[in-house]
């Protein structure tokens, strides 16, 4: 297909007539995607964002008749208030966004640069939000209309859960159904154990372990929990959590036990993953484990669950059973290590599309 490049990005169609559309010059796109973020603490802000969250059947698969009630009645009545004040705390006032956007869009900034290294300009990179905006909707519409005929969808998450991953895929999808000329489509899967995203979890503790005056007693890999229910009908992640503990400690070099596994952000009162970050740690520091160090290798960013639960509720929950020394190792947000982790998945997953 031959396009005429009079006006930058568009053109008109060799032999097509005068009063066709114009074109765009056709591309590949790459679309990362990451959970989301509310537009701001305020409490309308939150309840947008979180009814949008909590009503996804992949996040909670409740009944609509039973849930949807006491979602709108109950839940949305008074989480925002709370769950506001939690943002607040964290919140990039400079920026008048939350860290989370912040860091996706450094992420998205490093990654388009790459590829631009790499593959040129016929590559382009964009980032969508499961909830809240830039919606994967708007954004596949973007890239559609500035000549993506071909999109690459990467979600950010490095284990694979259906209250993640899939719900992530789900919207893709949902949004290429609205297209008048769909692209076609790949979806990355999930790089829990690819080597350079080990590496770049063991530089992180390395780097953050290079700095201390002391050697923490054991590192806690907390990841985000789900209901031990998801594990029994299927779901694959709690074994693929294992599996990057267990790397990581490898690639560390490290003995057996000095890398524990554990899951936070309990929700509601069905039973989930065990243990539980926040008792975990209390439970360590009365064992005499009075140093330890916390890191979160399911979150590509730090977001409200790493910035406040973890340096807030799960610190104190350990300074509280006679902890001493906490200390937490970021996540991998735009490390550089991390971004050439990310870029060795797209190039595994554009094959066969770009040279």
């Amino acid at each position: 297909m031959h396009v005429s490049t009079d006006t930058p990005g568009l053109g008109r169609l060799a032999h097509a007539p005068a009063d066709h559309p114009p074109v765009a010059r056709p591309r590949i796109g790459i679309l990362v995607a990451n959970l989301g973020t509310p537009d701001g603490y305020g409490y309308w802000q939150m309840r947008r964002y979180l009814n949008e969250f909590l009503s996804d059947r992949r996040v909670i698969d409740y009944p609509a008749w039973k849930w949807q009630p006491l979602l709108q009645l109950i839940i949305l009545s008074k989480r925002p208030f709370t769950s506001g004040a939690n943002y607040k705390s964290i919140w990039n006032h400079e920026k008048s966004e939350s860290p989370l956007m912040t860091i996706t869009k450094a992420q998205t900034d490093k990654l388009r640069g790459a590829a631009r290294d790499r593959y040129g300009t016929d590559v382009m990179v964009e980032f969508c939000m499961r909830y809240g905006n830039p919606s994967t909707e708007s954004v596949v519409r973007r890239m559609v209309a500035e000549g993506c005929e071909r999109i690459l969808f990467l979600p950010l998450y490095p284990q694979y859960a259906g209250a993640t991953s899939a719900t992530a895929n789900d919207q893709f999808f949902r949004a290429l159904m609205k297209e008048k000329r769909q692209p076609a489509a790949r979806v990355a899967p999930e790089y829990f154990d690819h080597p350079l995203y080990i590496n770049a979890l063991a530089q992180s503790v390395e780097r953050v372990y290079s700095k201390l005056d002391h050697r923490p007693d054991v590192l806690v890999a907390s990841y985000h929990g789900m209901p031990k229910r998801y594990l029994m009908e299927g779901d694959p992640y709690h074994c693929q959590c294992q599996k990057t503990s267990r790397l990581l400690r490898e690639r560390l070099g490290w003995e057996q036990g000095s890398i524990e596994t554990t899951f936070q952000s309990v929700f509601g009162r069905e039973e989930w993953l065990r243990p539980y970050t926040v008792e975990h740690v209390a439970e360590l520091a009365k064992a005499g484990k009075k140093r330890v160090a916390v890191i979160s290798p399911a979150f590509a960013a730090d977001c409200i669950e790493t910035l406040e639960e973890i340096k807030g509720e799960i610190r104190e929950a350990f300074e509280h059973a006679g902890g001493e020394r906490f200390t937490y190792v970021p996540c991998l947000n735009d490390d550089d290590a991390h971004i050439a982790a990310l870029m060795a998945v797209i190039e595994t997953n554009l094959a066969g599309w770009v040279g």
